[in-house]
């Protein structure tokens, strides 16, 4: 991968006052999520209680074609799903959105985030005869609704009582015959918001980048917490579980989320900008240069610049036609394949001192390989900045940072260390302090696990996202 950070997903959904193409705009609207998750996609609509789906392996334009969405029919509702596994592998029956058929009606549901206790739900639901298709912790949210709906009035008071099981993060849409309902967890880890077209249909999106891409107005975040039920009624607000102080993961701002998005009031661009301009008071050095690693350290190095009135420059040319991954047969072309990537441009970097910005560093391979290819551009000095705190500690909602073995902040003792071995001659990373003021608004809450090992919810002693699948075998092997 171009990046050892791999994002979570993006969820979206629409509900329009007529049956219309609807399908067409949740695949505007996934089109704009791309960068959330490039694994996998699925679309499902609604037309009067009839759900229909598609869903499959890949970019979101490899996936639907003219034939596939035109299969769709038409609909008032439909939601969409791109996916990156945080739990889960490459099941196909993993790919969301997940539909069930209950006796009740019909439940889709898309979900962003990681649960901490998938495991001790699935098992519950299995002890009691339940069949699970895939292995990933949005069926056992789906079975979680289902089981609360058969002794519900409404769906949305099922989701009222399964929020109080689930722990971890989730932002979730779901899709019934009348309603469409978003929900999140009650410290907010991961994005939702909500959205009016013109003529009149309400949205749902984990970013506001893909309200835009269907035109349609931002109206405001989910609150942590709370759920929303849209049906031909109107929107309705349940704020049962809100109150608590938020936790938004700060790599939405860092790195996963588009610059042009808005999240709790906060341009995600002006963020950046924001945790470059405090590298630069924090760590200042002499250079000529100042250039971003594309695509997330780019706003990072124009907030250094302008902060330390050191010229911006451009230092790499990214290969556009390349997506997040391509095959790479052998391991040497697996060593050299940031070349397919990433040029430098030798003409801005021959001979200068240069800072250059990235917004982490996970292996510190990857990193090793680029601070290279500026060597060999010409590079008389290379410092590098890191518009994030080091990782230390694994993420346990959604977030697919790997175990500690892996980091190389916990195989390194000092600062110093880890320059030597991605070869600058000096390196920095931003402070824990400074992500708090990332945001313009400061009521916003962060989650900071992956830094300090401190995290707002009580986390299992096994990291989910690499057990799940083993734990669930071993379960059934005693069962045998």
């Amino acid at each position: 991968m171009f990046h050892s950070l791999h994002e979570e997903c993006g969820v979206f959904g629409i509900f329009e006052t007529k049956t219309s193409a609807v399908a067409h705009s949740v695949y505007l609207a996934l089109y704009a999520l791309q960068h959330r998750g490039q694994e996998a996609c699925g679309i499902s609509v609604n037309d009067d209680g009839v759900f229909t789906h598609h869903r499959g392996d890949g970019l979101v334009p490899d996936v639907f074609t003219q034939e596939s969405l035109k299969s769709l029919g038409h609909g008032n509702m439909a939601i969409g799903h791109v996916r990156y596994s945080t739990t889960g592998g490459k099941n196909p029956n993993n790919i969301q959105p997940l539909v069930i058929r209950h006796i009740k009606g019909n439940l889709a549901v898309a979900h962003n985030g990681n649960l901490v206790n998938a495991f001790d739900l699935r098992r519950q639901f299995e002890l009691g005869g339940a069949i699970f298709h895939g292995t990933s912790d949005t069926e056992a949210i789906a079975y979680s609704i289902v089981t609360q709906r058969l002794v519900s009035k409404s769906t949305e008071e099922a989701v009222q009582k399964v929020m109080k099981y689930l722990k971890g993060a989730y932002s979730c849409v779901v899709m019934t015959a009348t309603k469409l309902i978003a929900f999140r967890d009650p410290m907010g880890f991961r994005p939702l918001c909500i959205g009016k077209t013109k003529d009149g249909a309400y949205c749902v999106s984990s970013e506001s980048c893909a309200l835009d891409a269907v035109n349609a107005r931002l109206i405001r975040d989910v609150r942590p917490g709370e759920i929303i039920t849209i049906s031909r009624n109107g929107i309705k607000s349940d704020t049962t579980h809100c109150g608590k102080k938020s936790a938004m993961c700060v790599f939405e701002y860092i790195y996963f989320a588009r610059p042009d998005s808005l999240i709790e009031g906060a341009c995600v661009q002006h963020a950046r900008m924001k945790a470059g301009a405090f590298l630069a008071k924090e760590s200042p050095v002499d250079a000529d240069i100042v250039i971003g690693v594309p695509d997330s350290g780019l706003d990072a190095a124009l907030g250094y610049a302008q902060q330390s009135g050191i010229p911006y420059g451009v230092g790499f040319i990214k290969n556009k036609y390349i997506g997040r991954s391509f095959i790479q047969p052998s391991q040497e072309q697996r060593t050299d394949s940031v070349r397919i990537k990433l040029n430098a441009v030798k003409e801005n970097i021959n001979g200068k001192r240069v800072i250059m910005i990235d917004d982490s560093i996970v292996r510190g391979t990857t990193c090793a390989r680029i601070v290279k290819l500026l060597r060999e551009a010409g590079a008389k000095e290379v410092h590098m900045r890191v518009s994030s705190p080091p990782f230390r500690f694994p993420c346990y909602f959604g977030t697919d940072v790997d175990s500690r073995e892996n980091l190389i902040a916990c195989q390194c003792s000092t600062v110093e260390e880890i320059a030597e071995r991605i070869g600058v001659d000096s390196l920095a990373y931003l402070s824990v302090e400074a992500t708090h003021k990332l945001a313009e608004n400061s009521y916003i809450g962060f989650c900071n696990g992956c830094f300090t090992g401190n995290y707002p919810i009580e986390v299992p002693k096994e990291q989910p996202k690499d057990k799940f699948e083993i734990k669930l075998n071993q379960f059934a092997e005693t069962l045998d």
